[in-house]
Formats: C-alpha cells, sequence, structure tokens
C-alpha cells in the first residue's frame, strides 16, 4: 500500500477527514477527483493553509496538510505553534522530502532542523518512520490520534518489515552490549548495513528504529544506555535539538549516564547531490557509520569516569 492510497481509504472511511496541500501534490495527485471539496489546495501559501487547518479542525474536522518540510515547519511554524500547537487541534502535518531525501536541493529547501523546532512546540507529537512499511504502520495510529503531529514522510522501501506501531514506543530490532544505534527515518537503512559491518567485526551490535520522537520512548534509551558500552545516535538532521539532544535530556532526568557517540550534521548544511552521493560525502553510508564507530571505540575502551569538580 502505498501513502496516497492509504490516505484515500482513510479518508472514504471518515468524511472528517480533510485532504490540504500547499501545492505540493505529488503525493497526493489523485486525491481531488475522489475527495472532491474535501481536498484543498491554497497554493504556495504555507501559512494560510495551517490557519485555515486550524479553523477545520475547530469545527470537528482532522485535517492532514502536505507540503515541503522546510517550509511546513519554518515558514509556518508561528501557525503551527499558535493555531495548532497551543490550540491543541488534531492537524496533522507530513512534512516532504525531510533531511537527506532533500538530496539535490540548496539549504533553503533543506529540513534538518525540523525535528528540533517542531518538537519544541506544546502538544505536538513528532514521527519520524524509516521507510515506507514503517509509515504505512504508523500513520493510522497518528491520524486516529487527538493530538497535533508532524511526521517527517519517508516512501523508501527498504524491504524491511517493521513491527506494529504504538505512539511513544520504539523499535527495538536488536540489542547488543557492545554498540547499540539509535536512529530514525532514512538511515535506519543505513544502520542495517552499518549493523552487518560491525558484527563481521566480532561487536555485539543493536539496532533501535526510534520512529516516536515525542513522545519518546524513555525506557528504550535507559535500557540501551545500561546494556550498551556505547551509544550512537544518527540522524539526517543537525546535532542540536535533535536525537542526541533527547537522548541526553532522558539520561539526565533519569540520573543516568553513557558513551554516546554522535553522528549528526554539524553547523553546516549538507552539499545538494543525487542521494548515494550525499550519503558518500558527508559520510552517512552504512560503512562509512560503522568505521566512526570502529575508530572511536579504537579510542575509548574504557567506561566514562565522571570526576565532578566543585570549588567554594
Amino acid at each position: 500500500m502505498t501513502y496516497e492510497e492509504l490516505l484515500t481509504q482513510t479518508a472514504l472511511a471518515d468524511e472528517q477527514i480533510i485532504v490540504m496541500t500547499a501545492e505540493n501534490r505529488a503525493l497526493v495527485r489523485n486525491l481531488p477527483g475522489i475527495l472532491g471539496k474535501r481536498f484543498i489546495d491554497t497554493g504556495i501559501t504555507e501559512q494560510t493553509m495551517i490557519g485555515a487547518a486550524a479553523g477545520l479542525a475547530l469545527r470537528d474536522r482532522v485535517p492532514v496538510v502536505h507540503a515541503l518540510a522546510a517550509f511546513l515547519t519554518m515558514r509556518a511554524f508561528e501557525f503551527v505553534r499558535t493555531d495548532v500547537g497551543i490550540a491543541n487541534l488534531p492537524v496533522k502535518l507530513s512534512g516532504f522530502i525531510p533531511g537527506f531525501l532533500s538530496d539535490a536541493n540548496g539549504p533553503t529547501h533543506q529540513a534538518i532542523e525540523d525535528i528540533s523546532i517542531m518538537r519544541g512546540i506544546p502538544n505536538l507529537t513528532v514521527f519520524a518512520p524509516a521507510d515506507e512499511d514503517d509509515l504505512i504502520k504508523m500513520l493510522p495510529e497518528i491520524w486516529a490520534s487527538d493530538d497535533p503531529a508532524y511526521t517527517r514522510i519517508n516512501t523508501r522501501q527498504t524491504g524491511y518489515e517493521h513491527t506494529p506501531f504504538e505512539i511513544g514506543k520504539a523499535e527495538v530490532v536488536a540489542e547488543g552490549s557492545d554498540v547499540t544505534i539509535l536512529t530514525y527515518g532514512l538511515l535506519f537503512e543505513q544502520a542495517l548495513i552499518a549493523l552487518e559491518f560491525l558484527r563481521k567485526e566480532g561487536l555485539s551490535v543493536g539496532l533501535i528504529n526510534m520512529r516516536s520522537l515525542k513522545p519518546v520512548d524513555e525506557e528504550a534509551i535507559l535500557n540501551a544506555a545500561s546494556q550498551s558500552k556505547l551509544l550512537v545516535t544518527l540522524e539526517d538532521h543537525f546535532l542540536t535539538g535533535g536525537l542526541y539532544t533527547i537522548v541526553a535530556e532522558v539520561l539526565l532526568k533519569y540520573y543516568s549516564t553513557a558513551r554516546v557517540l554522535p553522528i549528526a550534521l554539524s553547523e553546516k548544511w549538507f552539499k545538494p547531490a543525487l542521494l548515494p552521493d550525499v550519503l558518500q560525502h558527508e559520510g552517512f553510508t552504512g560503512k562509512q557509520i560503522a568505521e566512526k564507530i570502529l575508530g572511536y571505540k579504537t579510542r575509548y575502551q574504557q567506561p566514562p569516569v565522571l570526576t565532578p569538580q566543585f570549588s567554594e
């Protein structure tokens, strides 16, 4: 089943659902003829679309809105925050080409801070499916929830069959005592490759598809921290505010610590190219990820020792 087929099926079964777009019809191009007046294209006006969606939600509708992730989260930020988040309305935000999926686009079209800014909005939930199978398993729960939601849309096919989805729960793919990779979205498929590389090196490797970033599965993070000598946060997002920050917040909340290697974009946008070339150039292929982990483990074989310094 595709994204459009799922949305069509869901909308035909529930007349409360309204499909909206800011002139981004790539994944919903057949819906105008099917839904008629329940399909609304506002043009390139993300702020207007969000304001209209909030108004429809106040009238017991469930708007599923579509735009490029960069513009949906940044250009319309104030409207999402004020009209949707603060009001706690069930508007469902579908962000197209997030992270490295915006491979051929420059910085203006790269959504690599979207997780950070969306999870800071009150009441808004945040999700990042690993691939199309994960997306199709996740969206029915997300759309059925009364909460506003932002989802990184990812329709890539990986051949991996995911477990059923529950909001606030991660998918534990494998457990490991040496290394556990925590990731979400597009880089899940590269994490699978990295896992196999590391296992060939004799390491016990775990992999967790975080998929639900707000609410996040705190138990999964804490279990991984207690079971593995090293946690790796892997994401096509800026280092600040993404999964690395989420893990730090969880560990601090529960008076815990861990050795954590973040693999993310740090203070720079990625160079536009075809996706395989972007991954290679930025160092995010499965092989490169495994090499970074092996290099880190070589430098730090012992568990962290904290020596607090106090001054009077």
